[in-house]
């Protein structure tokens, strides 16, 4: 079963996947071309998870202050 979680804005879909690709390369975790991630260790996941989300707070807190660019 792929991901049960639902975007609350679609569009945004190709660039979190980006961020994840992003996310792996630093960690060096490797991405299942398959998208199964059952063979992924818990620690792995868990630095991806982490790693996303500092990322996603991050924008979020340069968009507030009005200071974001991509």
């Amino acid at each position: 079963m792929a991901g049960s979680n639902q975007l609350i804005v679609p569009q945004a879909s190709q660039a979190l996947n980006q961020l994840k690709l992003e996310a792996a390369q630093e960690l060096g975790v490797q991405i299942p071309a398959d998208g199964y991630y059952g063979n992924v260790s818990t620690r792995d996941a868990g630095s991806l998870g982490g790693y996303i989300t500092k990322k996603l707070v991050q924008i979020a807190e340069q968009q507030l202050s009005g200071g974001y660019r991509q």
